[in-house]
């Protein structure tokens, strides 16, 4: 079992162009179209959030359940669900600006445990910045590593929802000695500040970066740097991207018996070739597409084969 931990949201996408382009409600919010990505490709995943009982928050526990993910972690409140109002340039990349206050995953609270099972939690997003919900995730992360669970880590920055830049990214620098893989975009790496090899020193095994188009690079504490080209697309929208990376690589590290620290130093360099390859394929898949739609199982094909 892999458990994602992290906000659920309604994305409200443009139709058009112009301030007043008409939107559209979709399912998302970063940690659950990973959630949503994993279990299309068939891991065993299930959703630690906490969602409104209003009716984008039907909608979105629905949309866990019809990609076979198990709900049973999630907290239920009469609160509002977040909204996030996309914008998308002429290159489909997507900008955010967020309805946050008062909203019911702001007021998640740290379970006592987690489903049976578990093998990983993935943590990532708004989650980790907005108060008082960051600190019960943050807590979360921290006992699930005292206890040896591989925790995967994306920031994922929201720089509009972080009042306190330098803050955060020293709670960023804080929370890696509880990290077993950091993924990130090269965006969220400029802005953390830091290199791949600082943040290996400080505690994760390997170290995830996505350049775009350009394809993805994995940093390994033996010294290593693994790159792998991105898949050509005719591109819709970036929506759910990364996500979806995340979950490919969650997914393939389950496949290869690499949920642990020490597996995960032991991958050799055709292991990593395969699983960056099989990431690029799976998120150029989503960015083929409009809004947050990742690959099924089927479409992206074998990572053996990658």
């Amino acid at each position: 079992m892999i458990v994602v931990a992290g906000e659920a949201l309604i994305d409200l996408v443009p139709q058009g162009t112009g301030a007043l382009a008409a939107l559209t409600p979709a399912l998302g919010g970063g940690p659950y179209n990973t959630a949503v990505a994993l279990g299309r490709l068939g891991s065993p995943t299930a959703f630690c959030s906490r969602t409104s009982t209003d009716a984008f928050g039907e909608a979105l526990l629905d949309g866990l359940r019809q990609a076979s993910v198990d709900v049973s972690a999630v907290q239920r409140g009469p609160e509002p669900t977040t909204l996030a109002v996309a914008t998308i340039d002429a290159h489909g990349s997507a900008a955010y600006s967020f309805y946050v206050d008062g909203t019911a995953d702001r007021l998640f609270t740290a379970p006592d445990r987690l489903p049976a099972g578990t093998r990983a939690v993935s943590f990532g997003t708004c989650s980790l910045a907005l108060e008082p919900g960051a600190s019960a995730y943050e807590e979360l992360m921290r006992a699930s590593a005292a206890r040896g669970v591989f925790t995967a880590l994306d920031p994922n920055i929201r720089a509009g929802l972080i009042p306190d830049a330098d803050a955060y990214r020293a709670r960023f620098k804080s929370w890696l000695p509880s990290v077993s893989l950091l993924k990130l975009s090269e965006e969220d790496a400029l802005w953390l500040g830091g290199t791949p090899r600082e943040w290996l020193a400080s505690g994760p095994s390997a170290v995830v970066v996505t350049q775009g188009g350009a394809g993805l690079t994995a940093f390994t504490r033996d010294g290593g740097v693994h790159s792998v080209p991105g898949e050509e697309v005719d591109v819709v929208d970036t929506i759910g991207a990364g996500d979806t990376v995340n979950a490919a690589l969650l997914h393939g590290l389950a496949t290869l018996d690499a949920l642990s620290a020490q597996a995960l130093e032991a991958l050799r360099p055709d292991d990593w070739t395969r699983l960056l390859r099989f990431a690029a394929r799976a998120a150029a898949i989503t960015c083929s597409r409009a809004g947050a739609e990742p690959p099924y199982a089927g479409e992206v094909g074998d990572l053996r084969e990658s």
